[in-house]
């Protein structure tokens, strides 16, 4: 059996057990605070942060986008409620917006996860504190270890933009974008149809772990959003859990996967994400290759969750945040979707990007690439003139 560390508090630990539990693989989940992932499992990790997969065989992979992979690329899967059913959704233009979306809730949700999550100290504190200090190793205070952590943490929120000048609008924005998923999720039990894909996925992240989890948060989708509510739900459960929506033969599924159709409230939602989206990465991507071409970080070192402070305007309003590399490892993915496709398919793109205002995403590309080298996203070797 493979072994998850993480834990329910990790925003990414959730994109990883989201796919390990709808994929139907077998998997134990253990907070890494163990002697056993101190000394076998951490040393081969490339770092840190959470989660971590070890295999039934030994292999270890840190990062939730590299544990998906790993399962994605086995050719075939013969256990749970959906054997041999990857996440990748069939259409090129379905999964070039699964790709999209991936990249929008693991990165570009990070903003409201943070503040809702360290803004409301009176609704969340006790919560918080609970959970951070199951973190702590047995025989450690765990109090005053944890106290530093949410201190860490906290400050970190500020630096992804989440500070008391934005809290209007980003609390405006997240609630227009709660609204808009709401109203998708009422027609269709996953992003893209009746299966979960990689859309799915990125989006859980932050909607599961801090957003529809941490009581301040959890009330406001309830009490809004019941069918984002049950996204949630359904993704954290190995059955389809898809009780309030019509039954669909198999072959009227895959009918609907091969029409490779984007909804119209779907398309509402991704040009109202647009609206942050866009503008970050725009300046974040002119940061971080001012950067490079200053430093010129040699091959394969390693990336910095960060290398700088960009600054864009939202509604007028400007904010900063950090400048963050793995936000385009994910994003060249959905380019590379694009790049790879027909003309006929790479026009129906651009029609649904012009329609979405995400056009720009298309050609917002670092100058150099990223990869992965030794459990780590590494900077790839310069391409040559």
């Amino acid at each position: 059996m493979h072994t998850l560390y993480g834990t329910p508090l990790s925003l990414y630990t959730g994109k990883a057990r989201s796919y390990l539990i709808k994929q139907g693989i077998a998997y134990r989940e253990i907070t890494p605070t163990t002697t056993h992932f101190r000394d076998q499992v951490r040393p081969h990790a490339g770092g840190q942060t959470i989660p971590v997969l070890e295999t039934a065989d030994g292999e270890v992979i840190r990062d939730s986008t590299a544990i998906i992979d790993f399962f994605e690329a086995q050719s075939a899967r013969t256990s749970g409620p959906m054997p041999d059913q990857v996440a990748e959704p069939l259409g090129p233009r379905r999964e070039f917006v699964a790709r999209l979306l991936d990249v929008m809730g693991a990165e570009g949700l990070m903003r409201p996860a943070m503040h809702y999550r360290w803004n409301y100290p009176q609704e969340n504190a006790a919560f918080l504190a609970f959970h951070f200090q199951t973190l702590v190793p047995a025989g450690m205070d765990a109090v005053a270890l944890a106290e530093k952590t949410m201190q860490r943490m906290q400050n970190a929120g500020r630096a992804f933009g989440a500070t008391k000048e934005s809290f209007d609008l980003v609390e405006e924005l997240y609630l227009e974008f709660l609204f808009l998923l709401n109203e998708h999720l009422r027609e269709s039990p996953y992003l893209l149809g009746y299966q979960p894909t990689v859309a799915d996925y990125g989006m859980i992240a932050p909607l599961y772990a801090h957003l529809g989890r941490d009581p301040k948060p959890l009330a406001i989708m309830q009490q809004r959003a019941v069918h984002v509510f049950r996204w949630v739900e359904r993704m954290n459960r190995p059955e389809p859990d898809i009780g309030e929506f019509p039954a669909l033969s198999a072959e009227a599924l895959h009918a609907r996967q091969l029409a490779d159709e984007i909804p119209e409230t779907l398309i509402n939602l991704l040009r109202h994400v647009a609206r942050d989206f866009v503008p970050e990465t725009l300046a974040a991507c002119q940061l971080i290759n001012n950067w490079l071409d200053v430093e010129k970080p040699p091959a394969q070192l390693a990336l910095e969750r960060g290398v700088g402070m960009c600054e864009f305007a939202i509604n007028g309003q400007s904010i900063k945040a950090l400048a963050q590399p793995y936000r385009f490892y994910l994003l060249a993915r959905a380019q590379q979707v694009y790049d790879e496709s027909s003309e006929m398919a790479q026009a129906d793109m651009l029609a649904l990007t012009d329609r979405c205002d995400l056009t720009p995403l298309l050609a917002t590309r670092l100058s150099r690439s990223i990869g992965r080298e030794n459990n780590q996203e590494v900077w790839l070797a310069a391409n040559l003139a």
